[in-house]
Formats: structure tokens, sequence, C-alpha cells
């Protein structure tokens, strides 16, 4: 039997003894949103607004929970998930986690989507003493459990990532002019951190210049024109899916062609390369982490014929070839698995030691070696990373796997 079917067995065996014990005890010790029956998980996505594009992670999670409840739940208990719309407005993300804490009585918010918006709430959530795990965003201040104990990351952090694609400019381009278009919030700062991080003192010499946008800007053409014009031959494109796929068609447009680093939180074919074009995305590099559903290397892998079973069943309108799809069954794994930690203590102060007790869990649908660990001073769950270039219709691996710790 392989690990992932162990995984998948050992996690319906956990459950159903459990479904045993709690009809013969029909006891456990709970916060709010908890009960013998019942878990109750908070969220808000951007199903609206500029950030859209995202909404189907949250689709994705929805019906990995719907699966998880038709085989009994977990440790008896179905989980009762309520996504909300914040539109990635942080003044509406503001008022859907006053609304989940404080009259849906959730038990912990999981996968928050957003940079800007997860920081709107950053002390909120920490002062009202609720779990807000596995955030869908990489910014640094995700892994701060001296000061933010109640918040985790998820993803390999922004500033990971700026490091690998500096070191790779380093490498490959250690001559190279860069120019920088970057979402003015701590989402794109991070990465230019981590840029000037691998760079060291050769940043303010390398980067000759720097860009940013507002997510309520139309489009950043003129900052695109304005890098070109710059004489950069590095594009370092930080931009969510809307905003990187205008870069794209920008630098194909006018003909420039620079050495194109997009950043991974936007490296979705259906989200960005597809609608910016598939002509015009040749030969960009990019960081990933997860098996890309349009791969075929991955078509016999055990986990991607579970993850399309899944998809089959429970989102048989969903997008096969959208990466997003595989993040978000991806992390509801994940947080399945600090959920049968936990057993009957459902307190919240029990799930977030849960959480910060990982211990090298495969996470189906990560590229093979990266596993989830975390502990007590580590609350970032994946530091993994490997680089990938845009051939042809998808995404094509290269080098090898790149830890956070590795120096890159």
């Amino acid at each position: 039997m392989t690990r992932f079917k162990k995984l998948i067995v050992g996690a319906t065996a956990m459950t159903a003894l459990a479904l045993t014990a709690g009809a013969a005890n029909a006891a456990g010790k709970y916060d709010e949103g908890a009960s013998d029956t019942e878990i109750k998980i908070g969220n808000t996505n951007p199903y609206s607004g500029p950030a859209s594009s995202y909404a189907v992670i949250g689709k994705s999670i929805d019906a990995y929970f719907k699966e998880i409840n038709d085989r009994g739940g977990i440790n008896g208990r179905k989980l009762n998930f309520i996504s909300l719309d914040d539109g990635y407005s942080p003044p509406k993300t503001k008022e859907q986690f006053r609304r989940l804490v404080e009259k849906e009585k959730v038990l912990f918010i999981f996968q928050s989507l957003g940079t800007p918006t997860n920081s709107a709430v950053h002390k909120y959530i920490n002062r009202k003493k609720v779990p807000h795990l596995f955030v869908a965003t990489g910014a640094t201040k995700w892994g701060d459990p001296e000061n933010y104990p109640w918040t985790m990351g998820y993803q390999p952090n922004y500033q990971t990532a700026g490091k690998i694609f500096g070191n790779y400019v380093l490498q490959n381009k250690p001559k190279g002019k860069i120019g920088i278009l970057y979402q003015n919030d701590d989402y794109g700062k991070d990465y230019v951190i981590g840029m000037q991080l691998a760079l060291g003192d050769k940043f303010d010499k390398m980067v000759i210049a720097q860009q940013s946008y507002e997510t309520t800007d139309p489009t950043v053409d003129s900052q695109v024109v304005n890098l070109r014009a710059s004489g950069a031959d590095v594009f370092y494109n930080v931009a969510i899916p809307k905003f990187a796929a205008q870069g794209i068609k920008k630098v194909h447009d006018m003909g420039w062609k620079p050495l194109h680093l997009l950043n991974d939180v936007s490296a979705s074919i259906p989200s960005t390369i597809k609608p910016a074009g598939f002509e015009k995305s040749q030969g960009i590099l990019t960081a990933g982490y997860m098996m890309d559903p349009n791969d075929p290397q991955w078509t016999d892998h055990e986990e991607m014929v579970a993850w399309r079973a899944f998809m089959a069943k429970y989102q048989p309108k969903g997008d096969l070839s959208n990466l997003n799809n595989v993040y978000g069954w991806a992390v509801a794994h994940l947080m399945e698995q600090v959920l049968i930690q936990a057993g009957d203590d459902l307190t919240r102060a029990n799930i977030m030691k849960q959480a910060a007790s990982v211990k090298d869990f495969r996470v189906p649908g990560l590229l093979p070696g990266i596993n989830a660990n975390t502990s007590a001073t580590d609350f970032y769950p994946l530091e993994q990373m490997q680089m990938q270039r845009f051939e042809g219709e998808g995404w094509v691996r290269f080098g090898e796997i790149i830890s956070a710790g590795s120096g890159s």
C-alpha cells in the first residue's frame, strides 16, 4: 500500500474509531464553534473584485470538506464551512471577520485569502484569540508566533521566493539590469525584500527601476512602459493574476524581451497565462511547489488520480487545468490532519497547538520531496520550491528542490 493510500485509509480509520468512541461517550472539550456533532470553520475569499480569479480556492476547499462529511466527518463531527466574499477589500474583510467570529461564532478561521485583507484583521483575530490558520498569502508576517501566536501561514513565504529569483539572476545573468513591478503593499514589498536579501550589496546597482501599482488601478501598462524605458533586461513581475497578465501582454506587444520572472502566486495557467496568451508567455520563469495538473508527468501519479476523481464527483464543473483547484484541495488535507490530531479537544488553544505540531506531513498535490512541518517556533509549514519555465502550454520544472534554509 502506498503512503498516500495509507494516509487516506488511516484518516478514515481514525474517523471510524472516533465515531465509535463518540457513540459511547458523546463528550469532548469545546470552545465556541465546536460540539459533539459539528465544527464551524470560517473563511473569507474574493468571490468578486480584482482578485476574483482566486475564488476557485474557496470553492475547492468547500468541495473537499463536503467529501469529508460524506465520509462521516472528522472524529465523528461534520464540518460547517462558512466562506464569505470580501472582494479583496480590507474594510470588507474586517466586516466579514467580525461576522464570522462574533455572529457565526466559528471555532477558527482557515485560508482567508490576501495579504492586504489579512493584514487588516491581523491584530483583531489575535486579540480575540481565534486561530487564523494556513492563510492564503505568503507574507512573512504570518510566521511570527512570538507577536501573533494565533496566526499561521501555509505556502512558501514571499521572501523565500524572492531570494530564489534573486539567486537565479546572480547565477544566470550576473550583469543583469532589473526592473521590478510590484503591488504596493506587504505582498509586493516582501517579494522585493527577498530579492534584496539575495542580491545583497548588489541590489542598488542591479535594480535600476521599480514601479508600484494599486489594486484599484485599471492597468499596469504605464508602469511596464517605464520599466522598459529604464533599460532593464530583467523584468520581475510581482502582481496578482489580473495585473500579471496585463504585464505579460504589454511586454510582448512592445517587443521587449527581458528575462521575465513571474511571482509564483500568479503562475496559474487559466488565471494568468491563458488571459495573457500562450504565445506571449513563452520562456517566462517562476518558482513552484505544487504538481501542475497540466504537466503530463503527473497524469498517472496517485495523488493527481485521486484529485481528478475528487473533481469529477465534487466539482464536476471545475477547471482541471487550474492549479488553484489543486491548491484548495491540498491545503484542505492539511487542515483535516490538524483536526484529526486535535481529537475530542476542540478548544482554540488545542487547535493552535496541533497546527504547530505537524511533522513531515505529506500534503497531496505538492511536488515530491516537499512536506509540511511546523513547531511552536516555526509557523511556516512549507519552505521548499523549484524553478519552472513556461513552454508550449505548460510549466516545465528544472533544477533541484530549493529549501528556505539552503541559502537560496
